[in-house]
């Protein structure tokens, strides 16, 4: 999971780096696990812009990913796919009759193995299990906050979570950005970390290629008119001498936009900051 550079033949690929996918072993998806993707280009549906500078992007199909795993039966890994929706790599596996899923493939993982969802499981990378039912210190991924539900945390590129401790209700764990959060026993987590590690160090290296993302220009405040944001208008930069905000006068840099009481403040042990 290396990252290629380019060589510099044009000034946009002199810092232009990409993945080397070295590890996907099929490019074309299966067929029967695809869905439609519609764009929204961050309107409602009274085609009013509700989310800005989102537009374009490149033509996709959703991949229908398993973040339940029902399935308590052995699934062995036929393929390692590329999945233009989310930045970790996925696995296609299949049971044995003959059913396939698309699962957010843990890191190390190897076409021909196979993985479980029990808690009779190994403890091994790609195994789900109930976190009542993995050891404290094991690293984690495709966390359920809800059991049944699916999983909700730790899913992108290179992310884990590490279990701190228990209790007879609750397992204390350590997510990624620093939070230490009680989760119930009940709830599923696969074992290992996400997989293509390496995506933190892409360098993007042009403006055209996050607009193959769909992501359009972010526009500064301070370069609209005083009818458009708070700090447009002015002779050369100024924003006023006010704080800086959002358009909608929302201050914009240290203030909290969390809920003071918050229904899940009772299952932070930590906050991450």
């Amino acid at each position: 999971m290396a990252l290629r550079k380019l060589k510099p033949v044009t000034p946009a690929t002199r810092y232009y780096s990409i993945s080397s996918f070295e590890e996907i072993t099929k490019s074309t998806p299966e067929k029967s696990l695809l869905a439609p993707l519609k764009k929204s280009g961050g309107r409602n549906n009274h085609g009013r812009v509700t989310s800005r500078f989102r537009g374009g992007g490149h033509k996709r199909r959703y991949r229908i990913i398993d973040f339940k795993r029902v399935s308590s039966e052995e699934a062995k890994v036929i393929a390692i796919e590329y999945d233009p929706n989310r930045t970790a790599r996925i696995a296609l596996v299949q049971y044995p009759d003959g059913k396939k899923s698309y699962v957010v493939a843990p890191d190390g993982i190897k076409v021909g193995e196979i993985i479980q969802s029990s808690n009779e499981a190994e403890i091994k990378a790609g195994n789900t299990m109930q976190i009542s039912a993995i050891p404290v210190g094991t690293f984690i991924h495709n966390i359920e906050l809800k059991p049944e539900k699916g999983a909700q945390l730790v899913r992108s590129a290179g992310t884990s979570a590490q279990i701190v401790a228990k209790d007879e209700k609750h397992c204390q764990v350590k997510l990624p950005s620093g939070e230490v959060r009680m989760i119930k026993n009940e709830c599923k987590a696969t074992i290992g970390v996400v997989s293509n590690t390496d995506h933190e160090n892409i360098s993007i290296g042009k403006a055209g290629r996050t607009r193959w993302m769909g992501r359009r220009p972010h526009v500064r405040g301070v370069a609209m008119n005083p009818i458009d944001h708070p700090m447009g208008g002015g002779e050369g930069k100024t924003s006023g001498g006010g704080h800086p905000v959002s358009p909608w006068g929302l201050p914009a840099k240290g203030y909290k936009t969390r809920k003071k009481k918050n229904l899940s403040d009772k299952y932070i042990v930590k906050k991450r900051k």
